[in-house]
């Protein structure tokens, strides 16, 4: 699913319009057919609602949805936002239509005339849509404070109002949403951390815009879908054998620290790679090997200052779980990184790399780094928002030539073209110690046997999220561990090529 900014929005609505040969106000009404259909499919109709309306096309589809609310015997209050200035074309229609049937329209021009809300009642949000360029003020400001301390349900229609679609909002006045009612795609906003708190629910409704459009249109940001990530998924030959799948190394684990490790090999080798070496401290070997019985090891010291010290050749070198960040783990990155071929840094790799910054413009083109928000900008800069955040990525991966695979619960994955893969499996209960190991494992398995990048990447983080989604289902997201989504990736691996376990 393609994720457009709100010009491509407006140009996706007016193609549609041509296309199909159909006008403005037909559009606005499907639009508002789609949210009465979601309300009467929740037993919402006989509610009593307050619709906040603009006089733009938001505001339009908000008069449009009172019409068919009140034609379905709902009871229903109507406010419209004085600006002074008539609405839109499509605006005043509807308020035309609603006048013959309703005398329960209102108009705000100051305070005193917000609605009275009882305690039940659901306010509907149809004041602004996504074409808003600048900060709520003056009264329309004090009415999205005033909803938001009332305390109701509130229902937006496509986007919270005083909600940027495309860029940071900061501390403007925002109307806190239970339920966003999106139209056709989500918006970039709905994507990111600090806008959660203002979408709450978020449900997409298809409203028929062009299918033409949507293909031909380039966007920076898309979600990674079901339907793309199973035509990624290579079917394994029946007569290949562990050579055809590749040899990966894993520098992983210290002291204290060898569970990291140990996750990672077992996400490795769960992920399909033919052959795997783990470079581990001396004191982890016996661990490495009773936990590990299908991988390889090699003792390097106390300090995993050894490593690779071999003319042995590998498909992928992954660094980083559970490394630490000694002088000795530094020079050896440093070492690493005249090899000049992609790595997978995660974790304590980074976590070097942040120390030693000097390091940042050696690390080898198509390298793949993972790091979490906090990781992320101890390596680049800390940013005072998350789109500004996204931005630097996309700045970096194209200045490095690097994947960075920005670790949250929508986890994105930069290329270094600029493009943007959006994640959509996952839940909270992989917010545990252990998850980053795991996801670098995968993504190290699905490279060593011939992936390419970005898919490696993508396909690693969505089987990584549907892992952690059966998980939850098996042992709840509080009792989850990084350990029991390991031992669902096989599932995950059935449930995306349609095969059924026999367990």
């Amino acid at each position: 699913m393609k994720i457009f900014s709100s010009a491509q929005i407006k140009a996706w609505d007016e193609a549609s319009i041509i296309e199909q040969g159909i006008t403005s106000g037909m559009l606005m009404e499907r639009a508002a057919a789609t949210c009465f259909s979601w309300m009467l499919d929740h037993d919402l109709i006989k509610q009593p609602m307050h619709i906040i309306c603009g006089k733009g096309n938001n505001g339009g589809d908000g008069l449009a949805l009172a019409r068919m609310l009140l034609q379905n015997n709902g009871i229903v209050s109507i406010y419209i936002l004085e600006s002074g200035k008539p609405g839109t074309k499509d605006f005043q229609l509807n308020l035309e239509h609603l006048h013959k049937i309703t005398t329960n329209i209102h108009f705000i021009q100051s305070s005193r005339s917000f609605p009275i809300v009882e305690k039940d009642d659901i306010i509907i949000d149809a004041l602004f849509g996504t074409g808003l360029n600048k900060p709520l003020e003056g009264i329309a400001s004090e009415l999205a404070e005033y909803i938001n301390k009332l305390g109701n349900p509130v229902i937006a229609i496509d986007i919270p109002s005083g909600l940027f679609c495309d860029s940071a909002t900061r501390d403007h006045k925002v109307i806190t949403a239970t339920v966003t009612l999106t139209f056709q795609n989500l918006k970039l906003a709905f994507l990111l951390p600090q806008n959660e708190k203002f979408t709450g629910i978020i449900h997409t409704l298809n409203i028929g815009l062009s299918n033409k459009f949507q293909e031909a249109e380039p966007a920076v940001h898309e979600i990674t879908e079901t339907s793309l990530i199973k035509n990624m998924i290579r079917p394994r030959n029946k007569f290949s054998h562990k050579g055809t799948f590749g040899h990966a190394a894993i520098i992983a684990g210290s002291y204290g620290m060898m569970g990291a490790a140990v996750l990672a090999a077992r996400a490795c080798l769960c992920c399909g790679a033919g052959k795997l070496t783990c470079f581990i401290p001396a004191k982890g070997f016996n661990i490495m090997q009773t936990s590990i019985p299908e991988a390889m090891c090699r003792e390097v010291g106390e300090k995993l200052n050894d490593a690779l010290e071999t003319n042995e050749q590998f498909d992928v070198i992954s660094i980083g779980p559970g490394i630490g960040t000694k002088i000795e783990t530094i020079q050896l990155i440093e070492k690493l990184f005249s090899r000049n071929m992609p790595m997978v840094l995660d974790a304590d790799a980074l976590n070097c790399l942040a120390i030693n910054k000097t390091q940042i413009d050696q690390i080898p083109k198509g390298s793949v780094l993972t790091p979490h928000p906090k990781e992320f900008e101890r390596l680049f800069g800390t940013a005072d928002n998350d789109f500004n955040r996204l931005a630097v990525g996309i700045r970096q991966a194209k200045a490095l030539g690097i994947y960075i695979v920005l670790k949250g619960h929508h986890t994105a994955i930069i290329t270094p073209g600029g493009k943007v893969y959006f994640n959509c499996t996952g839940n909270a209960g992989m917010a545990k110690a252990g998850m980053g190991d795991v996801l670098t494992g995968m993504i190290t398995g699905l490279i060593c046997q011939g992936y390419p990048l970005p898919e490696a990447a993508i396909l690693g983080v969505y089987l990584h999220g549907l892992a952690g989604d059966i998980a939850s289902e098996r042992f709840s997201q509080n009792a989850m561990q990084a350990s029991d989504l390991v031992s669902c990736i096989g599932e995950a691996w059935l449930d995306l090529t349609n095969k059924k376990s026999t367990q």
